[in-house]
């Protein structure tokens, strides 16, 4: 019998384990054994072929992984589906980027030649994230792996949208949308992000028509005043009771627009009286639909001025425009004054330009009907979020959704599957069918009674963006909700509680922690941290502390196994001795008993932090402090032994699902009586 080396390795031992687990194909679901008959299912939330992992991402990962080696362990047919999303608008950027180092935009080569490149990249950088995943130890099923722009998921991405089609709940129409100049598409609300932000409000006469006079309004877009089509005050606000009915000369463009009273005019910004520009905003579009009012577009989709402005500010970009404009207007002292204000600035999500609003011909998906069934579902308990908390921020969006506006003006991605359609399909609308499309949805519908999945995990910023639309799309397409449980997992912030980024060179890279400590270390030292199910201020010193504790283990298998070998004694053991052995069995076994019962109750509530912390003390404070330590002093039998050395079967058994690699290494490497091929298929512990 060979005995551990003296230190653990874990880099060595790490790479040893991910070449067993995937030359043995052990997370392969139709290679467990055949007496696991309860199904249990999760679905990684597909990562962009863009991306590499991040603290978010390993914490993520991790929490599905403990839950899914846990309840393999338990003798469930555990499947985990893997797989990348295609990421539409961020693949077009990273992808247009590289282009730019060319001195190149995708209109110069072409969509064909765009197209090939991105196919291109996927191929290079596409799994980079799923192998990452599994060097944290993630027991998903590779043989699953979905993209979604497989010829299957495609399907069922053109079978969704041709369901909607037929019950006419998506719809071509010209309203007024989120557009990115820079990315040159629509985006829906939810893909823009609102940043707090230095401007100038400016005060701007507008002349009465026909009389003497003039009302002040305040805007921080005076570029936009070109398409103004009326001037707005609160009925409330007795300031301009007098002046509703009348029409001001618009500066400028010299068009005659009425003022108007409406409802949703805050009297407190500004004067009180606000430019109606129903083109370019969209509280003002509402307004222009509730008073009928014309809808003009100055701004194109390139972001400059264009008729029917007046021809001498056509051409110009916004803000070369606004400077022009606020000349001509000191000129005809008609700027009455400027002060600096705080106010959100929308961006877009991925390239962070300007947003500008502005009137689109686009497709659009109606949200009444999927809305309701979607808050139902949830207010029924069939779908419950932990914590709970988070189940207001869906239902909160869901009651005042608008109809999602699903067309991108981009190439890469799902093209809308109609004749003489060119744009391409929002990247949240195939990510919706996620549930579904993973299945073989809708080429086989045998596998859609596996549905609901077990739990979703995943983070609260994308509670709105997929969470919900999986929801509904799911009731709607198969008439099932696609999960039981949204697990939101905490966000990893620095040390000093800032989010992380990696573009501010404040994020930390989980392979580097990986390369530094070990997987195990870095899987326990994350979930050690969400005890408190808060926001993780993120710190190495866990790390430290679980790397030690991996080491605890070893040095403890190290142990076990010498004294396994040891010569057992001749000399007849006295009965005193037989009943201190036969105590303190009893004593560990109920420690044990009452520890595993802690866990298991802890794991089936996603109280990951709990678990790490009970094993810890269990492991370290009773098994070694206690007894091991009264071991020492036991008879050397063969009984006490064989005891020794089950314990401590069942005791790695038990730490698995939140150390694998090092559990994986001692269950191949001890001489355990009936083992089975590896520790990932054995039984949960029992007594």
């Amino acid at each position: 019998m060979k005995n551990l080396e003296k230190v653990y390795s874990f880099s060595k031992i790490e790479e040893k384990i991910l070449n067993f687990w995937q030359e043995k194909e052990v997370f392969k679901v139709e290679k467990l054994p055949k007496n696991y008959k309860k199904d249990y299912l999760v679905f990684l939330p597909p990562p962009n072929i863009t991306g590499t992992l991040h603290m978010g991402h390993a914490l993520n990962a991790t929490m599905q992984d403990i839950l899914v080696r846990y309840k393999r362990l338990k003798r469930f047919r555990a499947l985990w589906i893997p797989g990348i999303d295609h990421a539409g608008i961020a693949t077009n950027r990273v992808v247009e980027k590289e282009l730019l180092k060319e001195g190149k935009t995708r209109f110069d080569i072409g969509k064909e030649e765009f197209l090939r490149r991105v196919w291109q990249w996927k191929e290079k950088y596409g799994n980079i994230i799923l192998d990452q995943f599994k060097r944290l130890g993630a027991s998903f099923d590779s043989s699953k792996t979905v993209f979604t722009m497989d010829e299957n998921y495609s399907l069922a991405v053109k079978t969704a949208f041709l369901h909607y089609f037929k019950k006419r709940m998506v719809f071509k129409k010209e309203r007024v949308v989120n557009w990115c100049p820079q990315c040159q598409t629509s985006l829906s609300d939810l893909e823009i992000e609102y940043t707090q932000e230095k401007e100038n409000l400016y005060y701007i006469r507008y002349p009465l028509s026909k009389e003497v006079g003039f009302i002040t309004v305040a805007t921080t877009r005076p570029e936009t005043m070109l398409g103004d089509t009326a001037v707005a005050v609160n009925s409330k606000d007795k300031r301009y009771s007098q002046l509703i009915g009348k029409k001001v000369v618009l500066p400028l463009a010299q068009r005659e627009i009425p003022i108007i009273e409406d409802f949703a005019i805050d009297i407190n910004f500004g004067t009180g009286a606000v430019k109606v520009t129903p083109g370019h905003d969209p509280l003002d579009y509402e307004i222009s639909l509730r008073h009928q009012l014309p809808i003009l577009k100055v701004i194109n989709e390139k972001g400059k001025i264009c008729a029917p402005a007046p021809l001498k500010y056509q051409g110009l970009e916004t803000l070369r425009a606004r400077k022009v404009i606020l000349d001509d207007l000191q000129e005809k002292m008609l700027l009455e004054k400027t002060e600096e204000i705080l106010h959100n600035v929308p961006r877009c999500e991925r390239c962070k330009s300007r947003i500008e609003f502005l009137p689109s011909l686009q497709w659009f998906l109606s949200m009444e009907g999927l809305k309701e069934k979607t808050i139902k579902a949830v207010l029924q308990g069939k779908i419950k979020f932990v914590p709970k908390r988070f189940e207001k921020i869906c239902l909160d969006w869901l009651k005042e959704a608008k109809d999602w506006c699903i067309s991108r003006q981009i190439w890469w991605g799902h093209k809308i599957p109609l004749e003489n359609e060119e744009d391409v399909l929002d990247t949240w609308f195939s990510s919706a069918l996620w549930p579904l499309g993973t299945l073989g949805w809708p080429k086989t519908k045998k596998n859609l009674k596996k549905l609901p999945s077990d739990v979703l995990v995943t983070g609260r910023d994308i509670i709105n963006l997929w969470v919900a639309r999986m929801v509904f799309s799911s009731l709607e397409l198969v008439k099932k909700i696609p999960f039981k449980y949204v697990l939101i997992n905490p966000t990893v912030l620095t040390k000093e509680g800032k989010r992380m980024s990696k573009s501010l060179g404040i994020g930390i890279d989980p392979v580097l922690l990986i390369k530094k400590y070990g997987a195990d270390a870095v899987r326990f030292g994350l979930i050690w941290q969400t005890k408190k199910r808060q926001d993780i201020r993120f710190s190495e010193e866990h790390l430290i502390m679980a790397q030690k504790f991996a080491n605890k283990i070893w040095n403890a298998a190290r142990f076990v196994l010498l004294k396994i070998q040891e010569e057992e004694e001749k000399e007849k053991i006295p009965l005193s001795q037989k009943e201190k052995s036969k105590k303190l069995k009893s004593k560990i076994i109920k420690d044990f008993k009452k520890h595993l019962s802690l866990v298991e109750k802890s794991l089936e509530t996603f109280d990951f932090g709990k678990s790490a912390e009970l094993i810890y003390h269990f492991f370290w404070h009773r098994f070694c402090d206690i007894y091991l330590e009264k071991y020492k002093k036991l008879p050397k039998t063969k009984e006490n032994k064989e005891f020794l050395l089950e314990l401590f079967k069942k005791i790695i058994i038990f730490l698995h699902p939140f150390l694998p690699f090092i559990t994986e290494a001692l269950y191949q490497e001890l001489p355990f009586s009936k083992k089975k091929e590896s520790i990932a298929i054995e039984d949960w512990p029992k007594f």
